[in-house]
């Protein structure tokens, strides 16, 4: 055919794509032909050759997670990443990646030091325990506090909290790695303080608290306090999840916080660094200092061990707590949790403005996400896009294949986009989006 036979030669296509590595655009260049030849057997336009391998040059480059927009309204959203940054975490994590730190150096003596010292004294300061320590995620974190403390014994459990978390893995799964024997007690909806008693002996190691974490039992439910648990005279492990520190705010008030259970006398307190905490991924422990200790010793703390990044970032989201009203303002899923009515309305309306007569503002539901408060319904403005001949799920196909891709949610035929999980910015570029997408 005239077409293929017209179709430029590789190295020719690779030549103009000057400043690029070459071997890098050579290859971009065979795939554009090659893509070229098959659009032209199905009777398709040829399109821009040029265009096209340059977009696959820059795919090549660009490696790993892309950034998207969420405007889906789940907050913490597994899918996404979780929880976004705050720019003084993000920035301290590229200071640790692009140079030499002092991560496991003590500067006074000149010698080798702890990097957990980089966030044990916030930990302590923050959480009101005798000692902290960091891990590489929440399930680690318990999995580390029931091998270094019940290994060889028996953990007592409820059976209302044998719960199974992301990906399939279930908490008796994850438990069972450490060495100890589960001992389930009460029933899914009841278990009381006596359920407890009866199961205590002289074989038992721990007892473990887990927080639910993304779903609830309600109606005829009854379970024990965490005050009651400690005062059993067994050391209790308590799973709280999303590692709430911060009082004050509304929507936090049915997440247990984590120095409630220090004050009762827990010997080791979990919590995840990347869900309400608003952090990097990690896995915090926080207790008495003989529990944290023999958790510190274990082999397994080698193999959990904190990277250098997310140790970064976490010691300085965990800086910020420390001025409660500047994490408000400064850590992305506590400001998205307290937004304001008038600033949503005018995001939403922003977007409505950008995207014209098929957009108008509606009441919509965010909701928290990662497997935190699952019951709590965050409703506030959104905008309502009617995506006409397209339907709305060619209209999110079209957005998802944008750059940044945008990731919305369809409701009765509607795309939504929710200004809570949008900044300013975000949101007028994801109205140009959805707008340019329409036509």
């Amino acid at each position: 055919m005239e077409e293929l036979r017209s179709l430029p030669s590789v190295h020719s296509l690779a030549a103009a794509l000057e400043r690029e590595p070459r071997a890098l655009a050579v290859r971009a260049a065979r795939e554009a032909i090659g893509a070229a030849r098959e659009r032209i057997r199905a009777g398709q336009p040829v399109g821009d050759l040029e265009r096209d391998a340059r977009e696959r040059l820059h795919g090549v480059l660009r490696s790993g997670p892309r950034r998207v927009l969420n405007a889906t309204g789940v907050i913490v959203h597994t899918n996404l990443g979780r929880a976004p940054l705050a720019e003084q975490a993000a920035d301290a994590a590229a200071r640790a990646g692009r140079h030499y730190s002092d991560l496991e150096y003590d500067l006074e003596r000149g010698e080798r030091g702890t990097r957990q010292e980089h966030v044990e004294g916030l930990l302590r300061e923050l959480s009101g325990a005798e000692a902290g320590f960091a891990v590489n995620n929440g399930a680690a974190a318990v999995l580390l506090a029931a091998a270094a403390l019940a290994a060889g014994r028996q953990i007592v459990v409820s059976r209302g909290q044998l719960i199974e978390i992301g990906g399939s893995f279930r908490l008796p799964e994850v438990v069972a790695q450490s060495g100890a024997e589960l001992v389930e007690v009460g029933t899914t909806n009841r278990t009381r303080l006596g359920d407890y008693e009866q199961a205590l002996g002289s074989d038992t190691g721990v007892i473990l608290r887990a927080h639910p974490s993304n779903f609830r039992v309600v109606g005829f439910t009854e379970e024990v306090a965490i005050e009651e648990l400690c005062g059993l005279g067994v050391p209790v492990v308590d799973d709280v999840g999303s590692g709430a520190l911060i009082g004050g705010l509304p929507a936090l008030a049915g997440e247990p916080a984590v120095p409630r259970s220090v004050a009762a006398g827990c010997a080791v307190v979990c919590f995840s660094g990347d869900k309400l905490l608003g952090g990097p991924q990690a896995g915090v422990l926080v207790g008495r200092r003989d529990a944290i200790e023999a958790c510190r010793a274990h082999p397994l703390a080698r193999a959990v061990r904190i990277d250098k990044l997310s140790l970064a970032a976490l010691a300085a989201t965990l800086s910020l707590y420390r001025d409660p009203e500047l994490a408000l303002r400064e850590i992305p899923v506590l400001r998205m949790l307290a937004s304001e009515g008038d600033v949503l309305q005018a995001r939403a309306q922003l977007m409505c403005d950008l995207i014209g007569v098929q957009a108008r503002v509606v009441e919509a539901v965010a909701k928290v996400g990662g497997g935190a408060l699952p019951l709590l319904e965050l409703t506030g403005p959104a905008c309502a896009v009617d995506p006409g001949r397209p339907g709305a799920d060619e209209l999110g196909r079209r957005l998802r294949g944008g750059d940044p891709p945008l990731i919305a949610r369809i409701r009765d035929g509607l795309l939504l986009l929710d200004p809570r999980t949008l900044t300013d910015e975000e949101a007028r570029v994801a109205g140009r989006a959805v707008a340019a997408a329409l036509r």
